[in-house]
């Protein structure tokens, strides 16, 4: 983005929407595995019935958490890094 609140360029753009792509993939992605984890085996074996339903409850809010959890991160971390305006160029004044 350019110096004190410019438009941005089409590259920004696609990197801003690449970044979002990949932030609810891979939170996708950990959210089910993690759902797996602890929801799966109520799922797979008769348990009993409060046991059941406390993994799943339990698999649903922790998903749900890392979910958001992963978005946040991802996103902020792209924020967070500074990106060169021109290929091999790293410092403003070079």
């Amino acid at each position: 983005m350019e110096a004190y609140g410019g438009r941005r360029g089409q590259a920004e753009r696609d990197a801003i929407t690449v970044e979002i792509g990949y932030a609810l993939c891979s939170a996708a992605f950990a959210a089910v595995v993690l759902f797996g984890a602890v929801a799966g085996p109520a799922l797979i074996f008769a348990l009993p019935d409060t046991m059941e339903q406390v993994s799943l409850r339990a698999g649903l809010v922790l998903a749900a958490v890392l979910f958001a959890v992963r978005v946040v991160s991802v996103l902020v971390r792209f924020r967070q890094t500074s990106q060169p305006s021109q290929p091999g160029r790293t410092r403003p004044d070079s």
